[in-house]
């Protein structure tokens, strides 16, 4: 019985070594792994970085082939729009290329909201990206901005909290410059709007099934928030966006 015992402990010291064995095997491969992953990333962003200078004009001027650009940026896991602690020259746009085209996004972001600021009692605080595109391009003397450059900008809002986002309506982006966020009901309620301009109890209840005592709820907060404008003389009452109003 002593040696049939000696020879279970004989092997199963015989599977921990071999099992060890694997581990580190495995552990030797994924380190191996991670260093060459690691050498290939930073051979991609040393060749981002000379693409970059050797481009650095039209990343600045054309909207096309910046946005190419910041797509390069996002394959290989690069923010250029972001800084961090060991940064101490800001983004990465801006060690790269000067101040110029980071200052461009930030400068954009302002006109942004000086734009939805003067539009706020015309559209109530949501203005589609490709309104704001519009007016801004019509500034003579400016290098044009396209949409994805509008978005990225109202993107760098973020750190100021909810005032400024991008939401999605009716397969169509708005800039929101309300300080609340839209509730599902509310978002639902306006894309309706996009139909004829107004919407009203029956047109929810009927369309969406809802109670009328929901629609009254979110048609209520929307009139609050300065997002509808309602019609007190229509019967039943029709709630409008202010831009159609205004068209």
């Amino acid at each position: 019985m002593a040696m049939r015992r000696g020879v279970g402990l004989a092997a199963f010291d015989k599977h921990q070594r071999t099992a060890q064995q694997y581990s580190d095997l495995g552990s030797t491969i994924l380190q191996t792994h991670i260093s060459e992953l690691t050498d290939q990333l930073l051979t991609f962003q040393a060749a981002l970085k000379k693409f970059a200078q050797s481009h650095a004009d039209e990343i600045r001027s054309d909207p096309v082939f910046r946005s190419e650009f910041v797509k390069m940026c996002s394959a290989i896991g690069v923010d250029p729009l972001a800084s961090s602690s060991a940064n101490k020259k800001g983004s990465f746009w801006a060690e790269l290329l000067g101040s110029d085209v980071n200052d461009f996004f930030f400068e954009l972001a302002v006109r942004i909201i000086e734009i939805c600021r003067r539009t706020r009692d015309v559209n109530g605080g949501l203005m589609l990206v490709e309104d704001v595109k519009g007016r801004i391009n019509s500034v003579p003397g400016r290098p044009p901005v396209s949409q994805e450059d509008i978005v990225r900008a109202v993107n760098t809002l973020a750190p100021l909290g909810h005032g400024f986002g991008i939401v999605r309506l009716a397969n169509k982006d708005f800039i929101r410059s309300v300080p609340q966020e839209l509730s599902r009901d509310q978002a639902v309620a306006i894309e309706a709007t996009q139909a004829m301009g107004y919407i009203s109890v029956p047109i929810l209840r009927d369309n969406l099934t809802w109670e009328t005592a929901r629609c009254i709820a979110v048609l209520d907060d929307l009139v609050a928030s300065g997002l509808v404008w309602v019609d007190e003389q229509a019967r039943p009452k029709e709630y409008w966006t202010p831009s159609w109003i205004r068209q």
